[in-house]
């Protein structure tokens, strides 16, 4: 015989419509009471219409504080309503992340939560969203649209606000001489940070901003090497694309013998609370991991109970969090716009970018 919510509700001690409310992995049930109705679903065979409480987080960035952050938050989040959160480390795109989401499937996954995974790669294979599709489990990206215009509901962070507020800050602070450190060309948060710079740099006359862009991977050794090349181009800031470039862009600044932020000031990106412990507190403009979090949650628990969820991507506003890495432009004759560099400092410095990339 079918087991049916009645028989739960009997088992369970509670009315249908707390059965219901469970099942759908609605708020207003207590936690006991959610897990008495759980272990009567259990006691009974009662087979749920989603297809199973686990949600798996794809991200390649385990390590990074930030990324950690948010996969917690989204695990806090899914909890009360009897979703667990499986991390699944993969790179973008690649081998693994298929076998991740093959493996998962066949096992029964709720959603998966596409955590600045292939979602963020210019050209990537879309046949793991067809056989997210086929098997009806749906699926949600943060900080980066999905290849080829797949539908799907994104959370992302302002790239262009947040590159606004680190060139704005700076400029303030009296530098001209303003390089970035940003990640790989084709992964899309840092190419809509690259144009975010470009563009705070063109509404203040600066218009070569792009001979101040090296480009690197999203770790210390790619912010060390970045800052090594901005420096021999003059620079005196460096907008870095993730805290981590940035933390690699001060130790690169001082094996070159220089101060932060006396010499050099440097401003990250993504705010992770270690960044306020380090040497010195880093300036950083923070991704709202909190709201990003939450929303992801959301529209999570709407989508394994069938209810609709927006496609498209959602902007969240950053927020510039000032610190002891950043401070006044070193005091000497300011050069024009056009004469920042050295005479073909800009062209070398393109060359040897483009051979660390």
């Amino acid at each position: 015989m079918k087991v049916g919510i009645t028989d739960v509700a009997a088992r369970a001690r509670v009315s249908e419509a707390t059965v219901s409310r469970v099942i759908n992995r609605r708020q207003g049930v207590s936690k006991k009471t959610r897990d008495a109705v759980e272990q009567a679903m259990a006691e009974l065979g009662y087979e749920r219409q989603t297809q199973g409480q686990l949600v798996a987080v794809i991200t390649e960035f385990v390590s990074n504080p930030f990324f950690a952050d948010v996969a917690e938050r989204i695990e806090s989040a899914l909890a009360p309503h009897g979703l667990k959160t499986v991390l699944c480390p993969a790179f973008p795109g690649g081998v693994q992340e298929r076998d991740f989401i093959a493996a998962l499937v066949d096992k029964g996954v709720a959603a998966v939560v596409f955590l600045s995974a292939s979602n963020t790669v210019e050209g990537a294979e879309t046949e793991t969203y067809e056989l997210l599709r086929q098997r009806r489990v749906p699926y949600v990206g943060i900080n980066g649209e999905f290849a080829d215009g797949v539908p799907a509901p994104v959370f992302s962070t302002d790239d262009a606000l947040a590159a606004e507020q680190a060139v704005d800050h700076l400029y303030r602070l009296g530098h001209r001489r303003i390089g970035m450190a940003s990640g790989p060309a084709g992964n899309h948060p840092a190419d809509r940070r690259v144009q975010g710079f470009l563009d705070a740099m063109s509404k203040r006359g600066i218009e070569d901003a792009k001979d101040w862009v090296i480009r690197q991977s999203y770790t210390v050794e790619g912010g060390q090497a970045a800052a090594g090349l901005l420096l021999g181009l003059g620079a005196t800031a460096i907008v870095a694309a993730s805290d981590y470039m940035a933390l690699g862009a001060i130790r690169g600044i001082r094996r070159q013998g220089r101060s932060v932020p006396a010499d050099v000031s440097v401003v990250g990106y993504d705010g992770s609370a270690i960044t306020e412990f380090v040497d010195p507190p880093l300036t950083t403009v923070r991704q709202p991991a909190d709201r990003l979090a939450l929303e992801v949650g959301r529209s999570v628990l709407a989508l394994v109970s069938n209810r609709d969820v927006p496609t498209g991507e959602l902007l969240f506003d950053p927020e510039l969090v000032i610190r002891s890495s950043s401070g006044p432009a070193p005091e000497s004759p300011q050069d024009s716009p056009q004469d920042r560099a050295r005479p073909g400092a800009a062209d070398r410095g393109r060359r040897i970018a483009q051979n660390h990339t």
